[in-house]
């Protein structure tokens, strides 16, 4: 048996993350306290309040700015400007909320300690975290045992959740195959190497990405029973996918469908749906007043810009595929449909600059608050699609309908985690992330998604 290295999981990276941003700014804070005369933050048991709010803004603006992404966390140069920002926010918004926060200092220069402090304390340990945690000697090797038609795309999808997740090479179980094959620099391996490659590349986990069970044969299950009995870690590739990239991987699942869809139970809870509806409703009434602040401004920029309607009305799917009317503010050219209904795409011609500016800043979508507000969608959820193409989708994409079991959203888990859905495999990707979302709903993945959101809106990623 190798002997297993240490692995930090994905949860387990974020954790680390958070808590050492925590500690690491805590502690310079401190050194600063009793080493220099810096009094603006002291630690004492009255003043508990500071430090609690503190931890809040660093992790919630963290969150927005994406100093917690690992793919960004794992590379310096993609997150010293998200830490600078991260710094700038949580101190801006530390001294806008005085009742809960020290009173401003005489000598403002103790603000720029303060700030500084903060930098550099997230860029020291996010250097360590760089240097020491997401290093190779962290990797977690995986061999993963299946057919070949469900390698490649099962390795793109894994090298792009977690950077430290390393598949070393697959076992391919298909009995017909004349030569070996290679996907990405990951080498194929025969059954009667398995145990060998498990002792000499020091592999941690086993993966079995299998589609049909007949074609694990009788040697390969026995060393895997040996493996086990062994205390090997031995996963079912399906649910190692849904963990890491935290969607639903539709394309693998066959006719024992039932096993992958026990949906949260938030969907039948009277308590969060209550709650939701509560949110929903208080929310829309706000987006709807900032919308009428906003809509002087988008009225001008319409009649220079894109001359012609200010809104735009098209038909959805909504719940229990039901038909409703949904509104938002036009950014395309009129009659940008005339010959049909056409799948939108990234730089489409159709798309004026003013539109184009909307929809990256996500404003076009303000006048859905009031569909909201109606009870045809909700805050969070699948976004709506149109008729014809729910039509298409559902005859092509399995488990395409399911998204209907519950109300559409303004944003989604799809809509902060993938691109603008202009082709089929856009939509598949789309459908896992929505089906990942009924299957987990709750109120703390919500909150991600609002959190998510934002940064989506900050950094105009709309299209």
């Amino acid at each position: 048996m190798a002997h297993k290295g240490i692995h930090f999981n994905i949860s387990e990276r974020k954790v680390l993350l958070r808590l050492f941003d925590v500690f690491s700014v805590l502690a310079i804070i401190y050194f600063l306290g009793k080493t220099f005369k810096f009094d603006y933050f002291i630690f004492t048991k009255e003043n508990w309040v500071w430090t609690f709010v503190l931890i809040m803004y660093i992790w919630i603006f963290g969150t927005i700015f994406e100093i917690y992404d690992l793919q960004k966390s794992s590379k310096m140069e993609s997150t010293l400007g998200n830490i600078i920002l991260t710094a700038s926010v949580t101190v801006l918004f530390y001294f806008l909320t005085p009742f809960f926060t020290p009173t401003l200092p005489d000598n403002r220069l103790q603000i720029v300690y303060f700030y500084l402090a903060i930098i550099i304390a997230l860029f020291v340990w996010r250097l360590a975290y760089i240097n020491f945690i997401a290093s190779p000697r962290f990797y977690k090797k995986v061999l993963l045992v299946g057919e070949t038609s469900n390698i490649q795309s099962i390795i793109d999808a894994f090298n792009a959740s977690d950077p430290n997740y390393k598949i070393i090479g697959f076992v391919n179980c298909e009995l017909e195959s004349e030569k070996k094959a290679s996907f990405n620099r990951v080498k194929e391996y025969s059954p009667k190497e398995m145990l060998q490659v498990i002792t000499e590349e020091n592999v941690s986990e086993i993966v079995i990405a299998s589609y049909q069970v007949e074609s694990i044969t009788p040697e390969i299950y026995k060393d895997l029973m040996h493996l086990l009995e062994s205390g090997f870690s031995i996963r079912e590739y399906t649910q190692v996918y849904e963990d890491m990239v935290q969607r639903v991987p539709v394309q693998f699942v066959g006719k024992d469908f039932y096993k992958y869809f026990p949906f949260s139970r938030s969907n039948q809870n009277k308590m969060y749906l209550f709650f939701q509806r509560f949110f929903d409703i208080l929310i829309s009434i706000m987006g709807i007043l900032v919308g009428v602040l906003l809509l002087p401004f988008i009225y001008v920029g319409n009649l220079v810009a894109n001359r012609g309607a200010l809104f735009h009305i098209q038909e959805r799917v909504g719940k229990n595929g039901e038909i409703f009317r949904m509104i938002k503010f036009r950014t395309m050219v009129e009659d940008a449909e005339k010959n049909g209904a056409v799948w939108a795409q990234k730089n489409d011609w159709r798309i004026t600059r003013f539109g184009k500016f909307l929809r990256h800043s996500r404003l076009d979508e303000f006048p859905q608050f009031i569909n909201i507000l109606k009870g045809d969608m909700s805050l969070i959820g699948p976004r709506p699609e149109r008729p014809c193409f729910v039509k298409e989708l559902s005859q092509t994409l399995p488990f395409y309908e399911t998204r209907h079991i519950i109300k559409p959203g303004l944003t989604g888990w799809a809509q902060v985690n993938t691109r603008y859905g202009a082709s089929i495999d856009d939509s598949l990707l789309k459908l896992q992330y929505d089906l990942y979302y009924i299957k987990h709903r709750s109120f703390i993945l919500d909150v991600n998604v609002i959190i998510k959101t934002l940064s989506t809106m900050i950094f105009f990623r709309g299209q």
